[in-house]
């Protein structure tokens, strides 16, 4: 449980400290060894123990101190706030929370919206709410989902086709009575992200109890990034609903539809796909999320029942891969390989990455081109793999395995 976001690192490192001084006996982060155990009641060395002080005031007398690093006093925290979680339920959680001097307020408030206004007039929301098995209650929310922020710029009238000019007429007309007050996607996005996260996570770790956290955190991965979501947006035609007034982006997206058509039988989870996605196509899934979570009164699981038919099917661990990057990287040091700096250009707007590792004074390099870097990385990456498991077929084989 990732606890970063809205909470000042210093402070919760420091509830975490106060916390432990009441459970530094039961933290174990080093395997048992007799030669440094000491007999509960021995005296014989009692000359060598120290006077100390602790924060409650009350004196101990200690041996030796023992030493924990700060990444394992935050993860047996976190692992504590799992195990509320996973076996009391989030009110547990949050209780611990409270407990540990972190302190949180999750009374959920009535959402008020500032206005109101009539979606039918700018999307198909029948469609849409066919799509997701849902009915909002309130569909201006819908309409702040399916809202590029261009949709909302000043230059709204010069929009981007004179083929088009004749559509955005209402709109403008429509967007000049709420005065531009139409919010865009980026608030439900970032809503949404989260919720997609946690209900992910969750699935997964009630699905595979006995999987490993490496593992767990793979799948996870696989299945929470902007290429997933894109792939997902695509296939249920979603870029057909957002609104948006970008010459840009309407040609990013027909592009990526165009070599999309090669790759639509494909899961929409993992790495395959070298397309560079339209990052809209990914939030919209995010704010799509995050519409029904706020309409459903804050519902995760109404969330996660409609959100997940579009993402089926999910990655198992049957058809999980690594992403080329991280293969690459683990390969490379497990063999003791030299894995050379990433070398990225930008030219004619496009990224031009460069992988290169060398294995005994042989050279194994690929250069991607790109509309963005990560792209590049990973279809570098990947060449550089295949080229790699030609040359070293035994090295390349890394299963994922269930405890």
């Amino acid at each position: 449980m990732l606890l970063s976001v809205g909470l000042d690192v210093n402070t919760k490192f420091r509830c975490y400290i106060i916390f432990l001084q009441s459970l530094k006996g039961f933290v174990r982060d080093e395997a048992f060894d007799p030669q440094k155990w000491d007999i509960p009641g021995d005296t014989h060395e009692v000359s060598q123990l120290r006077e100390v002080v602790l924060s409650s005031g009350r004196k101990v007398y200690v041996r030796r101190k023992r030493k924990i690093k700060g990444k394992r006093i935050a993860d047996v925290v976190e692992a504590l706030i799992g195990a509320y979680l996973s076996t009391g339920g989030e009110r547990a959680a949050i209780q611990f929370l409270n407990r540990i001097g972190i302190e949180l307020n999750f009374d959920f408030v009535p959402y008020e919206r500032p206005f109101r206004v009539d979606a039918h007039k700018l999307i198909n929301v029948g469609h849409v709410e066919s799509l997701l098995k849902y009915t909002f209650n309130d569909r201006s929310l819908l309409l702040e989902a399916l809202t590029h922020g261009s949709y909302m710029l000043p230059e709204i009238p010069r929009c981007y086709q004179v083929t088009l000019i004749l559509a955005y007429i209402e709109v403008i007309k429509y967007l000049l009575i709420v005065n531009n007050e139409i919010i865009c996607m980026q608030r439900l996005e970032f809503l949404g992200d989260s919720v997609l996260d946690y209900a992910i996570t969750v699935h997964l770790y009630n699905k595979y109890p006995g999987m490993t956290p490496e593992l767990l955190t793979d799948m996870r991965s696989a299945s929470v990034n902007n290429d997933c979501y894109s792939r997902t947006a695509l296939k249920a035609q979603l870029h057909k609903s957002i609104l948006h007034c970008s010459h840009d982006l309407h040609k990013h997206i027909s592009s990526t539809l165009h070599n999309f058509e090669m790759l639509s039988s494909e899961a929409t989870y993992g790495w395959e796909s070298e397309i560079s996605f339209p990052k809209v196509l990914g939030d919209v899934i995010e704010s799509l999320a995050g519409a029904i979570y706020v309409d459903s009164g804050y519902d995760k699981e109404k969330v996660f029942g409609c959100i997940r038919p579009l993402l089926e099917p999910l990655v198992s661990p049957e058809t999980l891969k690594k992403h080329p990057r991280r293969e690459l990287n683990e390969l490379c040091q497990k063999e003791k390989y030299n894995l050379k700096k990433t070398v990225t250009s930008r030219v004619n707007g496009r990224s031009h990455v460069t992988v290169e590792v060398e294995v005994n004074g042989r050279i194994f390099k690929h250069t991607a081109i790109s509309l963005d870097r990560e792209t590049g990385k990973k279809v570098a990456s990947k060449e550089v793999l295949k080229s790699l498991k030609e040359s070293y077929p035994m090295v390349l084989y890394f299963p994922c395995s269930i405890l």
